[in-house]
């Protein structure tokens, strides 16, 4: 008797999430651009290394216990002249270790970088969805107080938020307060961009079929801006976001550099930068090239990455 040939489909096994993802469009031109693989990979080491500060650095250098004047000045690489202690990277003139005070300062300047720009991108979002999607005079208001703003230098503007705030904050909490004042006035120098992007958005997407439909079936205005628009004008804000951290952490540097940031008890790299400037023409110029090295590869690194980002998000360029 001859056996009937079996009909039986074969079930074909789909493919993981991760895998759809390796081969998308975005992690192909993530795979073949050097630029973007260098810059990801330098913003992970650094971001990395700042977390886990406390692990990494062979010091702590805001212990004062830890801490011995007699290795002050010590150059990078070499014994010292009293202790015979090695520092990689140096000694300012407390005798911190410098690779260790760039680590810890590091975890500031990403902190209020990363809080001021969610902070922000989330009231920048918001205004630009009531904006574009309400319109009349709540729209004339909301953008006349942007455009108002813009004519300002954002750092300009960052200060005064930062002095106001600081100034009626008690002088007992001003130091324990410090760093969430700067990033009230990173976050509120830096919404315009965010706003008038999602403005701009909205005003396209809120005549579509789907929105109209979503007005039909009773969906109020808050269910259709949060759940409807805001996810179709999600792309664009995020390109913003990454550029936007790069210039939140050389905001925040500049202000720690002019003296009205982060506190001297929790210094960042403006701050690292600020004590070296005072010793670089001593012949002591480690204290300020090492914290200045680093910010500028981790600025670059990131505005590089944002600015991959744009053009890989782009419709146009695909």
């Amino acid at each position: 008797m001859t056996d009937m040939p079996n009909d039986t489909p074969v079930p074909v096994k789909e493919p993981s999430r991760l895998a759809v993802a390796w081969q998308s469009d975005f992690a192909w031109k993530f795979r073949r651009s050097p630029v973007a693989l260098i810059s990801f990979t330098l913003v992970v080491v650094l971001v990395l290394s700042a977390v886990f500060a406390p692990l990494i650095a062979p010091y702590d250098p805001f212990n004062p216990a830890s801490l011995n004047l007699m290795n002050g000045f010590s150059q990078p690489m070499q014994p010292n002249a009293f202790t015979g202690d090695v520092f990689w990277l140096g000694t300012d003139d407390q005798g911190r270790d410098v690779f260790s005070t760039i680590l810890y300062g590091m975890r500031i300047s990403l902190f209020v970088g990363f809080a001021a720009v969610m902070f922000a991108m989330v009231l920048g979002v918001t205004l630009g969805l009531i904006a574009g999607y309400v319109g009349g005079w709540v729209e004339t208001l909301i953008m006349r107080v942007a455009d108002v703003q813009l004519t300002f230098p954002a750092i300009l503007v960052a200060m005064l938020i930062f002095g106001i705030a600081k100034g009626i904050t008690p002088v007992e909490y001003r130091d324990q307060m410090a760093i969430w004042v700067l990033i009230l006035a990173i976050g509120l120098s830096d919404w315009v961009q965010f706003a008038r992007v999602v403005r701009g958005a909205t005003l396209v997407e809120k005549n579509k079929e789907y929105v109209q439909a979503a007005r039909l079936i009773g969906r109020g205005s808050g269910a259709i801006m949060l759940r409807h628009i805001l996810p179709n004008v999600l792309s664009p804000v995020l390109v913003i976001a990454t550029i936007s951290l790069a210039l939140a952490i050389i905001a925040e540097a500049t202000l720690s550099f002019l003296g009205v940031g982060a506190p001297p008890t929790q210094p960042s790299l403006g701050t690292l930068i600020r004590i070296g400037q005072g010793f670089l023409f001593s012949g002591e110029w480690w204290i300020l090239f090492f914290p200045a090295i680093t910010l500028l590869v981790l600025a670059l690194s990131v505005n590089l990455l944002g600015d991959w980002l744009r053009d890989a998000l782009n419709p146009r360029l695909r």
